[in-house]
């Protein structure tokens, strides 16, 4: 006797489906799952909340929208596309968690992401910390102010803000001038050796957009509309992003999503610093680790490489830090490039206040650097950085967590000692400027 083959039909219709399906281009191909798991292997968030990206697809498909629309999972799902990068049909099941974000009530969503967003929105800055632009030019002011003091090389540097007809305009994290402005030291550094004409700006001068994590369309637009006002209004022909994976995103995406047409140049910072490195601009040196030997890896920020420049980013991020390493002291992990696990700091992950998921999550990046027996990991992104340095002291790992710009200024020999915070103590006092 033959069996006729059952098809497996919805039981109820699934409105949330339909309508993320006419939000996603191409419908975000959700009709094409083939349920082969290789969204739910190549996922650190399979198994928090007894979900994982194939079970949640699979659950909006079937009409089940109370639980799909209940699940804090959401919110533990980055968004880092990992699944989408394994998906043989390509299905955006990140995008789906987007669109289901979107249809939290508002009071629901997590407190921090929405404190972050309501910030960006207040102030003129679009500071997601709530810093004033006032308080933001006191900060820089003063700070630039004792390095012209004490490091007699730098006695003429630049940390200009509103300067008309600069030709980059620099935002800024609100992290550093609110809990270490020394942190941004570094990067004044090398922009001043590398002979940029740069400036900051009193409108949208903060890089972060946590609107985007609360999946607000109109507040995402909101706080970048502000940020495109300063570099329109100071006649800024480039915009360059600091070391940051999700404000780098939230722009590059944010332009197209909302139709925002502009002739500016937006670029991250670490492809200039490949750039003037190639060009001779910058010389840095590995002479300093030749003895030491210390190992160093590099985290790929998921918003930089796989959701928007892919493999040319990697591959800047690497030639720069071979230059201030050695390339003999440099190891991968392993996957890596656009290939690479989010390490569960993106997101919105951080302000989520699911701390023991967020931890779990990392358990897989955390396997993947103890595997280099890397002394040092490299986060050219803050919320990479925040998540990996926590990592190493919850599994352990006895990694120090690095910004590329501490490591570019050692090997350009131009550190200060009060810019060595994320440094161990055997670089305490290497390449020290005299």
């Amino acid at each position: 006797m033959v069996e006729h083959a059952r098809t497996l039909t919805p039981a109820h219709r699934s409105e949330v489906m339909e309508l993320a399906a006419a939000a996603l281009p191409q419908g975000g191909n959700l009709s094409m799952c083939m349920t082969c798991g290789a969204c739910v292997n190549g996922c650190p968030a399979s198994g928090l909340e007894g979900m994982d990206p194939r079970r949640f697809l699979r659950l909006a498909a079937f009409g089940q929208d109370e639980e799909v629309l209940s699940t804090p999972w959401v919110w533990m799902c980055t968004m880092c596309f990992r699944c989408m990068q394994a998906c043989p049909m390509q299905v955006n099941i990140p995008m789906l968690v987007y669109e289901i974000r979107a249809r939290w009530p508002r009071e629901k969503k997590p407190k921090g992401i929405i404190g972050s967003c309501d910030q960006g929105l207040r102030t003129e800055g679009a500071s997601a910390v709530g810093i004033s632009s006032e308080d933001f030019r006191f900060t820089v002011e003063d700070v630039l102010e004792e390095v012209r003091e004490t490091q007699p090389a730098f006695a003429d540097l630049e940390a200009p803000i509103d300067k008309h007809g600069a030709y980059f305009y620099v935002n800024q994290n609100s992290r550093e001038p609110v809990k270490e402005p020394e942190e941004m030291v570094p990067l004044w550094k090398i922009l001043h050796l590398a002979g940029a004409d740069w400036t900051y700006g009193t409108h949208g001068w903060g890089a972060e957009n946590y609107c985007m994590f609360a999946a607000e369309d109109d507040h995402w637009k909101a706080i970048l509309e502000k940020q495109l006002q300063g570099v329109q209004e100071l006649g800024c022909s480039s915009w360059i992003n600091i070391e940051c994976g999700h404000s780098f995103y939230s722009i590059w995406a944010g332009m197209q999503r909302f139709g925002l047409d502009t002739d500016i140049e937006f670029d991250h910072i670490v492809r200039w610093y490949a750039r003037w490195i190639r060009e001779g601009t910058l010389q840095p040196s590995s002479a300093w680790n030749d003895d030491l030997g210390l190992r160093f890896t590099v985290q790929d920020p998921c918003m930089a490489v796989r959701k928007s420049m892919g493999n040319p980013f990697a591959e800047d991020l690497r030639f720069v830090t071979k230059a201030c390493v050695g390339e003999q002291n440099f190891v991968e992990m392993f996957p890596n490039r656009s290939n690479n696990y989010c390490c569960g700091g993106g997101g919105g992950f951080l302000q989520s206040g699911y701390k023991d998921a967020r931890l779990a999550y990392g358990k897989v990046k955390a396997g993947q650097i103890l595997a280099t027996h890397a002394d040092y990991v490299i986060t050219p992104c803050h919320n990479c950085h925040a998540q990996i340095e926590e990592l190493s002291e919850h599994y352990e790992g006895g990694w120090h967590t690095v910004n590329l710009w501490t490591i570019l200024c050692l090997s350009l020999g131009v550190l200060g000692e009060n810019e060595r915070t994320y440094l161990g103590p055997e670089l305490a006092e290497v390449g020290l400027p005299e």
